[in-house]
């Protein structure tokens, strides 16, 4: 079986020597699959197990290991080559709309203005014909002249990766959207902002714990939460249940009929660190309507306009019109396809933009609840502040280094006997000597 591919960014992202609780917090994981992951992980990459006195483990791995895996598995290779695949695939997708609507503008007008120079060429005889052509073909092709003009600059291919998910990169510069890009951005958007809102969640909760050395209270973790219940539910606590199956916790009593919450698990790390930066609380991000310039939305709706009217242009001289073979045959055949395309291009966005408008309502919404209950951590009233020290006789962190292992898979079984046999010796001579 292939290792988990969450679990082997989370190794890398912590230097390659890491505890469960490590890794369950990092990635936001069950410690019990992250466990037995781990394992998977260590004999498939040679990793490596050391164990410390205190019978906790810490997975030690090759900087290599991808490459250990790659060779061995056939499957992660398919993987790769499918991900550089589906790049290249979902950029033609997304720019496919755009050369569609280009197509069917050029379409739409060329049509028009070869079904105007027939019906001009009708009423005028031969002799007026030419004059008659010229000047309609003039006026459908250069209907729109900030579009032609335009018209090479929106095949640019900006080699960046679409907008929305660069996000997160530092770099403080906006990457130009294409305007290919920008009108499927137009219609459908540039995704959800939040699509890996569940994977935040129990990252910051586990981070959380971590940064309170695994011992918290409930307020501490509703921050992070949707729904705490109503009734019973949330007076007992119910929502804490989903943290503490996934985090092996248990939860401790004090003498005064309070509970806590006890993470072991996540108080064991491979390397020491500063508390890891979370927010107060869980905060969903608003969906935007186009992640394109101001500039590009317009641009994209305009063209849209252009293309709904000329299709309805299109329609009625196509009525009038008795030429029923070649281009305005085929034209004629297709126009249905046209029209829909037409009406779907202006509707799909508008649609789209009252469901934004709904959508962040709701999240708003949810935002200010978490938002409030975070605030209650910053006056913490008498019985939250019993809790809060109540919890704290159970913070702890246990770092493993290469002084408290009792036996690595790094070296031979016999060699660490030796060593630690020493080591004990050494530890008799001291008390002795103390004696």
């Amino acid at each position: 079986m292939a290792p988990n591919p969450t679990i082997m960014q989370a190794v890398e992202q912590l230097g390659y020597r890491v505890t469960v609780g490590d890794v369950a917090a990092k990635a936001g994981l069950d410690v019990n699959f992250a466990q037995r992951e781990l394992l998977t992980l260590a004999s498939e990459a040679g990793g490596h197990l050391q164990v410390a006195e205190s019978g906790d483990i810490a997975y030690l791995f090759p900087n290599n290991f991808r490459d250990i895996l790659r060779n061995k598995f056939f499957r992660l290779q398919l993987q790769e080559w499918w991900q550089k695949i589906w790049k290249i695939l979902f950029y033609l997708i997304r720019v496919s709309f755009g050369i569609v609507l280009v197509a069917s503008i050029l379409l739409i007008f060329v049509a028009i203005t070869l079904l105007l120079s027939s019906m001009n060429s009708d009423n005028n005889g031969g002799g007026g014909g030419g004059g008659g052509s010229d000047g309609n073909r003039g006026g459908g092709f250069f209907f729109f002249p900030y579009f032609w003009n335009e018209l090479p600059w929106i095949f640019y291919w900006n080699h960046n990766e679409p907008y929305y998910q660069q996000q997160s990169r530092l770099s403080g510069q906006k990457p130009q959207m294409s305007f290919l890009e920008a009108v499927f951005s137009f219609l459908f958007g540039d995704g959800n902002p939040n699509y890996n809102l569940e994977e935040r969640k129990w990252s910051d909760i586990a981070a959380a714990i971590r940064n309170n050395r695994g011992a918290v209270v409930a307020e501490q973790i509703a921050p992070y939460l949707d729904n705490l219940g109503q009734g019973y539910a949330r007076e007992y606590e119910e929502y804490m249940l989903p943290a503490l199956a996934r985090f092996d916790g248990r939860p401790e009593v004090s003498p005064e009929g309070q509970i806590v919450y006890h993470f072991p698990q996540l108080q064991t790390t491979a390397v020491q660190k500063n508390p890891q930066p979370v927010g107060a609380y869980l905060r969903e991000m608003l969906w935007r309507f186009s992640h394109a310039s101001s500039g590009q939305v317009m641009l994209a709706a305009g063209l849209g306009a252009v293309n709904l009217v000329g299709a309805l242009v299109l329609g009625n001289l196509l009525t009038k019109s008795a030429i029923a073979s070649g281009f305005i045959g085929f034209v004629s055949g297709i126009y249905p396809l046209l029209l829909i395309y037409g009406i779907g291009f202006l509707t799909i966005p508008l649609i789209r933009y009252f469901w934004i408008q709904w959508k962040n309502s709701k999240i708003e919404t949810r935002n200010q609840e978490r938002q409030q209950r975070a605030a209650l951590l910053n006056q913490p009233d008498a019985n939250l502040q019993q809790k809060l020290s109540y919890a704290r006789e159970f913070a702890a962190e246990n770092v493993l280094t290469g002084e408290d292992l009792a036996y690595t898979t790094e070296t031979e079984l016999t060699q660490q006997e030796l060593e630690q046999s020493a080591k004990i010796d050494a530890e008799w001579q001291r008390r002795i000597d103390g004696v």
